[in-house]
């Protein structure tokens, strides 16, 4: 009787579906790359929203002097931890590419 009741238990888990939000993780100003991340737990799949991340790779960008952030290439799954064959958490990074020069605010002229 448990073991049925276990099984259900755990897909219904399984079809959980979280938002996350991605973090700046890394990068690298003079090339304009930023890195952004987040985790997933086992069993749990993840969705971000897409504008928030842009949003946020953005304003990195702006900090080091670019004007805009583009979304590059595909997300990097890494297993980060590991327990025999079973992936109990797997970090996502997205990259995007700083451009566009920021032009600094003007002063009004008095």
């Amino acid at each position: 009787m448990f073991r049925p009741l276990a099984a259900l238990f755990f897909l219904s888990l399984a079809g959980c579906t979280i938002t996350k939000n991605p973090e700046v993780t890394g990068g690298n100003q003079m090339m304009g790359l930023v890195q952004l991340g987040f985790d997933v737990p086992a069993l749990q799949r993840a969705r971000i929203d897409d504008y928030l991340a842009l949003s946020t790779a953005t304003k990195q960008c702006q900090n080091w002097g670019y004007d805009r952030a583009v979304r590059y290439g595909d997300p990097i799954y890494t297993c980060s931890v590991i327990s025999g064959t079973q992936c109990l958490n797997e970090s996502v990074t997205l990259n995007y590419q700083c451009q566009g020069v920021a032009l600094p605010a003007t002063q009004p002229v008095y």
